[in-house]
C-alpha cells in the first residue's frame, strides 16, 4: 500500500470549521527506514508532537468539523515551514543528527516536497475550499500542536496551553477571553513560541487569505496518552464551540504579517 501523507477526518463542512495537525504524525515512508535513527527517537517530541493526533481526532469527532492531520514525521520534512525554511529537513534537532538527512541533494529534496509537503498543503487547502463553498462563508482555520514541558536546559514551562497568532488576533483574543474563566488554567499568549512564522502553514493557509484563526498550542505531559487527550478535547470543545459562532471570525480580513512579506492569494 502505498504510503499516504496526510489523513483527513471527515465532518459536516457546514460546521464552517477546519481543524489543522501539521505535526501529528511520525511515520515514515518504507524507503527512508527510520532515517538512521533508533526507534526510541520516534517516541520524542523530535519526531512529532506528542498527543496531538488523539487530541486533533477527538476534537473533529465532538465539534463535527473537518480535520487534516500531516502522517509523515517531521524528521522527513516540515510540514509547518516554507519551502524555502533552512529547517525544513533538519539535519540535527535537540542535539540529535539526523543521518538520514545529511547531505541531501536537491532532487530529494523536490521529491520530499512533491511526495508529502505538497499533498498535505493541498489537502488543507482543499478541504478549507470546501468548508468555505458548503456555507458561503469564510471557515475558522483551528490549528493543534504541542509542546515539551521543559526547555532543553531544564527550566519548567508553566503554561498549560498556549495560543500563538501574528498579526490577525480575532480568534487568539477571543479564546483567551473565553479560557480566562477556567482560573486553574496558565494559558500563554505567543508562548511558548511567536505565532509569526513566515511562510508557515497559517501563515499561507490562512493569514494570507484573510482568514480568522488561531494556533493551539497544547503541553506534551497532559495530552500524552489516549485518555488525557480525550479529557483535553472534552475540555477545549466548548471554547472552540462559542469561538466559532461568533460572525466577526467569518469575515475575510486582511492583517498582514509580523514576519512580513505577506501578498494577498485569492480565495
Amino acid at each position: 500500500m502505498a504510503f499516504k501523507p496526510f489523513e483527513i477526518v471527515k465532518g459536516i463542512e457546514t460546521s464552517s470549521l477546519v481543524l489543522i495537525a501539521d505535526h501529528a504524525g511520525r511515520a515514515l515512508p518504507p524507503e527512508y527506514d527510520t532515517l538512521g535513527l533508533s526507534p526510541e527517537q520516534y517516541e520524542r517530541h523530535i519526531a512529532f508532537d506528542i498527543g496531538v493526533a488523539s487530541l486533533t481526532r477527538e476534537l473533529a469527532r465532538g465539534l463535527d468539523a473537518p480535520a487534516v492531520l500531516a502522517n509523515f514525521s517531521r524528521l522527513l520534512i516540515d510540514a509547518n515551514r516554507n519551502e524555502d525554511d533552512p529547517t525544513l529537513i533538519r539535519q540535527i534537532y535537540d542535539h540529535t543528527i539526523i543521518p538520514g538527512n545529511l547531505d541531501i541533494d536537491k532532487k530529494e529534496r523536490e521529491h520530499r516536497l512533491t511526495s508529502y509537503f505538497w499533498p498535505y498543503q493541498n489537502a488543507v487547502r482543499e478541504t478549507v475550499d470546501a468548508v468555505w463553498a458548503a456555507t458561503g462563508k469564510p471557515p475558522l482555520i483551528v490549528s493543534l500542536h504541542s509542546f515539551t514541558p521543559r526547555l532543553a536546559n531544564g527550566a519548567a514551562r508553566p503554561w498549560h496551553i498556549g495560543l500563538l497568532s501574528d498579526a490577525d488576533r480575532r480568534a487568539t483574543d477571543a479564546l483567551l477571553i473565553s479560557l480566562a474563566g477556567e482560573p486553574d488554567l496558565i494559558v500563554g499568549d505567543n508562548e511558548p513560541y511567536d505565532g509569526a512564522l513566515k511562510g508557515d502553514t497559517l501563515y499561507v493557509q490562512a493569514s494570507a487569505r484573510g482568514l480568522a484563526h488561531v494556533l493551539i498550542e497544547v503541553r506534551q505531559d497532559l495530552i500524552a496518552n489516549e485518555p488525557s487527550a480525550k479529557a483535553w478535547a472534552a475540555r477545549l470543545a466548548p471554547h472552540i464551540k462559542a469561538l466559532n459562532a461568533s460572525a466577526d471570525l467569518h469575515e475575510t480580513r486582511f492583517f498582514g504579517s509580523r514576519a512580513g512579506g505577506l501578498e494577498r492569494t485569492e480565495t
